[in-house]
């Protein structure tokens, strides 16, 4: 009888500026609720999802950062030991974009090196035209391993489909991570020794 998988809890991060909707994102997805006066978060929240994933039971623990200036100095305490980050920007707003560059600077340098990352640009509902310009965001996520992923918390536009991209890639860094600790198993072949030379008999001598 097999047994089943044992869960597994990784910590997600939310990072971006203030208003670009994060608690509303995280709470489209855990709750699947949106409020149109939905309240600032004061320093961070705490949420968990529990998913499964290729048969492999998956908790997201997700923390919302407040997106404040004045809470900026609290970010290291909640992504440095996070295994994925999902950074948030504002469609509508370029500034919030380059924030999320920013954001990315300090997760490379002090955050885990093998940190899980993914983009949301949010509040696809605001924008005018459905031809949506993501491609310098596109362009800027690609060049650090990562997926943009157009999302509206009021719609549910695009909500479940960026955490399953980083629940699957955590899962399989985790996979990875496991094949590289097992042991070396010992090379199977044909183990082949030389025969001694023969030594040829001494001639002997005449008495």
């Amino acid at each position: 009888m097999s047994s089943k998988p044992s869960a597994t809890t990784f910590k997600l991060v939310l990072l971006g500026d203030g208003r670009v909707g994060k608690t509303s994102l995280v709470l489209r997805y855990v709750n699947n609720v949106f409020s149109e006066k939905q309240q600032a978060t004061v320093q961070a929240s705490y949420l968990t999802k529990r998913v499964v994933i290729e048969g492999v039971p998956i908790t997201l623990a997700i923390w919302d950062t407040a997106g404040q200036e004045r809470f900026h100095a609290l970010g290291p305490i909640y992504y440095r030991d996070a295994d994925a980050a999902l950074l948030v920007y504002d469609m509508i707003d370029s500034d919030s974009f380059v924030r999320v560059r920013k954001w990315v600077t300090e997760l490379q340098q002090m955050a885990s090196k093998t940190i899980i990352i993914a983009i949301a640009a949010n509040k696809s509902d605001l924008v005018r035209s459905k031809k949506f310009d993501i491609q310098e965001a596109e362009s800027y996520a690609a060049s650090i391993g990562a997926r943009v992923f157009v999302t509206s918390a009021k719609s549910g536009e695009g909500i479940d489909e960026v955490f399953l991209d980083i629940a699957t890639r955590l899962l399989q860094k985790k996979k990875e991570s496991a094949e590289r600790a097992l042991p070396t198993p010992p090379r199977k072949g044909i183990l082949i020794v030389d025969d001694e030379p023969e030594i040829e008999p001494q001639p002997k001598c005449c008495s």
